[in-house]
């Protein structure tokens, strides 16, 4: 396919008439080159347009967060590192014949393109990422009638806000949780990157959606659990009676493919946290505040965040 179809009829409002019909045209002939080549960027174009259609964005000029989204997408349906860097290099191309800046230019993008390419050559078999409208979706499908559902609601909810590893979720306790008016503060005792046992803290924050809410969920099911110490998360048995065995990290991963589907580990709780976080705009201190990664206390020491309420990317999630 030669042709970069029209994917609007109407112009977008800030762009000159006479400029948005003719960039398609300009687009084909700034692309010449091999035979192969002009039909790839046509056709990533193409792609790129239906797209911002679909998502009621503009493509010319095209938000940063659209490119950084459809990129995003692209890599998780795994798409080779060259195929990306292709189709960004088709949306920089028809910004420039068009005479706009181009959102590739972005730092934002050029660090996701980056990212994608780091994880891509070292960690190919990594969990993916799943998207915010699907966790959603995921969520609130889920019977909360019986114990079984109520427990796995809020462990899903709690893992994806909390960007909990399997392991903390694991060996997360009731007497670990600390609630009030503004939230939630979890305490872990000993983590992946903490292994002295240093105070450390997460933030959970209340969802205006009920069905959504990781501490409202968490509450019903500490109800059924009627005790105020030991695991929060156990096994069940068959006819949904509550045990008081720890539930295991292989169970937790289990219930997130039972749900997500077999693509998905638990640890697709933790990087959809961070992917979900760093595409609605939050910094890379913001984030480390809730994955508590190795270089968490380096960002902490240097900013001052003191409480673990404030400069935190689990109140910008969106549910």
């Amino acid at each position: 396919m030669s042709q970069l179809p029209v994917v609007s009829s109407a112009p977008a409002p800030q762009v000159p008439a006479h400029l948005t019909e003719s960039t398609h045209r300009y687009v084909e002939s700034g692309l010449r080159g091999s035979a192969n080549t002009v039909r790839a960027y046509a056709g990533d174009w193409k792609r790129f347009a239906a797209w911002c259609q679909v998502h009621q964005l503009g493509m010319l000029p095209a938000p940063v967060e659209a490119v950084a989204g459809f990129l995003t997408e692209l890599a998780d349906a795994g798409k080779k590192v060259a195929t990306i860097e292709r189709h960004a290099a088709a949306i920089t191309k028809a910004h420039e014949l068009a005479g706009l800046e181009s959102p590739t230019a972005d730092k934002k993008v050029k660090v996701l393109l980056k990212g994608i390419a780091r994880e891509k050559k070292t960690r190919q078999k990594q969990a993916p990422a799943f998207t915010l409208d699907t966790f959603k979706r995921t969520i609130k499908s889920i019977d909360s009638q019986m114990p079984a559902g109520l427990r796995n609601r809020a462990l899903l909810l709690l893992g994806f806000t909390g960007a909990f590893r399997r392991s903390e979720l694991e060996a997360l306790n009731i007497e670990d949780l600390a609630f009030d008016d503004e939230g939630l503060i979890i305490s872990l005792q000993q983590s992946k990157t903490n292994q002295t046992g240093q105070a450390e803290e997460k933030a959970i924050f209340y969802s205006p959606d009920s069905a959504l809410c990781p501490i409202r969920s968490l509450q019903a099911w500490l109800r059924v659990l009627g005790r105020t110490e030991g695991p929060v998360f156990v096994s069940l048995r068959k006819n949904n009676q509550v045990t008081t065995r720890r539930m295991t990290t292989k169970y937790i991963n289990l219930i997130v493919q039972q749900y997500l589907g077999s693509p998905y580990t638990a640890h697709s709780l933790r990087a959809s946290f961070v992917t979900v976080s760093k595409l609605n705009g939050a910094d890379d201190s913001k984030v480390m505040n809730q994955t508590k990664h190795k270089t968490s206390a380096m960002i902490r020491r240097y900013t001052r965040l003191d409480n673990v309420r404030q400069h935190n990317s689990a109140k910008e999630l969106g549910l």
